[in-house]
């Protein structure tokens, strides 16, 4: 493949202005960490661009957004795929592997309503849109009276609808759409009480091949140690669950302000109507063992009874 002087890397974007944006964040943390390096970005359409009439666990998931993306990586074509972190699946692709995880933004989830009214102010049987199981089950716990209404397409396309009155409300990540500058639009910031984030929620994954280690060599600058370790929790929990990456599970974890190497955790799993909560904590120093420890702790109480 050459040496870093003669070498141009490529980087693959979906088309979509977030996606865009992410690619363009991680290309510029390189070109800052490795002045005068080549990048190049190639716009790929994957299966979860191209069907949006239907909810996202029908046309199979979290995958459906990275499978163009990784062929082309197996295939050369590019060097670097940069995905939300939530989107990807926890077990390696073969011959892929997670290069680098940039710092984490904002982990919440925001509602995004028209008229200006929270979570709790939306008139009773209010439409709200979502596709996350995960974010369905949380409301409906607080609010069995909603209705829930199927909501796809790229955050400003899910703005637009909420805002021309489709939907009394909409739940969205926030850091979607703050890295698109479009604050404007967030009636309320959700509590993790409320609404516990999706394992690895406002962070961004940099995929390469497994083998390329110059590529390896590339990114390490980039990699935020403190982010990688509260998201790997994070991601074992959903793993030793068992569960896909849509099922209606959630965890977050963060240093402790005072111990750096402490983490803290909590985590979810829910019953797709609301009516069941299992909420887990726990504290840890190894990402490994606290993830798959908080897994065991839900699911000694029935926590498998809940996952599809």
């Amino acid at each position: 493949m050459g040496t870093l002087r003669d070498r141009t890397l490529i980087l693959g974007s979906r088309p979509s202005n977030l996606a865009r944006w992410q690619t363009g964040h991680i290309l510029s943390l390189l070109q800052a960490a490795w002045p005068g390096l080549s990048c190049q970005v190639v716009v790929l359409v994957t299966e979860g661009d191209k069907v949006l009439e239907r909810p996202l666990p029908e046309i199979g998931g979290k995958g459906v957004f990275t499978a163009e993306l990784e062929t082309a990586l197996r295939s050369g074509e590019i060097d670097l795929a940069v995905h939300s972190l939530k989107d990807l699946p926890v077990d390696d692709s073969p011959g892929l592997c997670i290069g680098a995880v940039s710092q984490r933004a904002d982990s919440r989830d925001v509602l995004v309503s028209a008229s200006g009214k929270t979570l709790a102010q939306l008139p009773p049987g209010a439409r709200l849109g979502t596709s996350s199981l995960r974010r369905a089950a949380q409301l409906l716990a607080v609010r069995p009276d909603l209705e829930l209404l199927p909501l796809r397409g790229n955050v400003d396309t899910r703005i637009r609808k909420a805002l021309r009155g489709d939907y009394d409300a909409i739940v969205l990540a926030a850091a979607g759409i703050e890295r698109l500058d479009l604050r404007q639009h967030i009636t309320e910031y959700l509590p993790f009480d409320v609404m516990l984030p999706a394992p690895g929620q406002g962070a961004l994954a940099v995929q390469c091949r497994s083998g390329d280690i110059e590529v390896q060599r590339l990114l390490a600058p980039i990699h935020d140690l403190p982010t990688f370790r509260c998201v790997t929790a994070e991601r074992v929990f959903l793993s030793a669950l068992g569960a896909g990456c849509s099922a209606p599970v959630a965890a977050y974890a963060h240093q402790d302000g005072e111990q750096c190497e402490l983490l803290e955790m909590q985590g979810l799993v829910a019953s797709t109507d609301g009516r069941r909560l299992i909420r887990v904590s726990a504290s840890g120093a190894d990402p490994l063992s606290l993830g798959e420890s908080l897994a065991q702790q839900a699911l000694a109480l029935g926590a498998g009874e809940l996952l599809p």
